[in-house]
């Protein structure tokens, strides 16, 4: 379809793209092919210790660029389809839906990608998201620089996520054919896999081990769980050992919170617990917190109980 096309024609089609508001074409050529040929000094990168006390390494891409990448996941990237196992990163799909899959089932296994977004190559980017089949190859391979630092993807582009989505696709849809045919729950929400039923974990463990291998990632071997059901099951967070909940720890901490304030007042329980927060933002952060839990189980009284007691706090407080 592409093959005879001009410059001027590639021009015209990233002019109809609006990367970004500029009415001088060249202009906006030149800016864009500057930043794509520089893309490296568009970031700013820090890092964010993790719990374990390792660090996680953040690109941040300076405002023009990420502007860029917004209107590419907008206009291109968020109209191409998804496996139905990725459930992370599009509209419509939460963490609930990650962990439906996963109630009430024997053995859930956990595997996570190494090095995930890093690991993802430039090559891989083009050929799922701008290849000559939707674009002509000098502004595909344009859309590819935009969206990459250093010929890898990123976190903390706007376009990161998604194209991860692209990226494992097939792997995704192959992998849960074969699951489906064993009875085997499986999703994934980016680098964590999780899989579900009545099986050997070895088997799914190797099978995914080689599908990884042919797409260059691997495994991470530190973080392969193997959880019964005689133990607490959670999927990113919720717990699915017989119905979705917050976790215990979780739902204990609010629970607690409430207590306080009832027995002592909400100014008491401020000043006692140290909070740094104000009367309104500390209210708010509560209310969202019991909000997270009925998110996940709407049938919860006594959170639903809490939910209307702060409603009335916020009324009582002018909040």
């Amino acid at each position: 379809m592409w093959k005879y096309i001009g410059t001027k024609e590639c021009n015209d089609f990233l002019l109809s793209l609006k990367l970004f508001n500029c009415k001088d074409m060249k202009k906006y050529i030149k800016i864009l092919y500057c930043i794509s040929n520089k893309v490296e000094n568009n970031y700013k990168i820090y890092k964010i210790k993790k719990k374990n006390g390792k660090y996680r390494t953040i690109y941040e891409p300076k405002p023009l660029l990420k502007h860029i990448q917004k209107q590419i996941l907008i206009n291109i990237l968020n109209n191409k389809s998804i496996s139905k196992h990725a459930k992370a990163y599009h509209k419509g799909i939460s963490l609930k839906d990650n962990a439906i899959p996963h109630v009430n089932k024997a053995i859930i296994l956990k595997l996570d990608i190494k090095n995930f977004f890093e690991n993802i190559s430039f090559l891989d980017i083009y050929d799922s998201s701008f290849s000559i089949e939707y674009f002509p190859k000098s502004v595909g391979m344009l859309l590819t620089h935009l969206c990459t630092y250093d010929e890898h993807l990123t976190q903390g582009s706007p376009t990161s996520a998604y194209i991860s989505n692209l990226v494992m696709k097939d792997f995704d849809d192959i992998l849960g054919a074969w699951c489906e045919e064993r009875k085997i729950s499986y999703t994934r929400y980016s680098d964590d896999m999780t899989f579900s039923g009545d099986f050997n974990p070895s088997e799914i463990i190797k099978k995914v081990k080689k599908m990884l291998n042919k797409l260059g990632l691997q495994l991470n071997k530190d973080k392969i769980h193997v959880v019964n059901k005689s133990s607490n099951q959670s999927v990113t967070g919720i717990v699915v050992n017989e119905k979705l909940q917050a976790s215990s720890k979780y739902r204990k901490k609010i629970r607690q919170e409430v207590y306080y304030i009832k027995k002592y007042g909400l100014k008491s329980h401020l000043d006692n617990s140290k909070c740094k927060l104000d009367t309104s933002l500390y209210l708010k952060s509560l209310y969202g917190r019991i909000l997270y839990v009925l998110q996940i189980n709407n049938n919860d009284l006594e959170f639903k109980k809490y939910k209307q007691y702060i409603l009335n706090l916020f009324r009582w407080n002018k909040c």
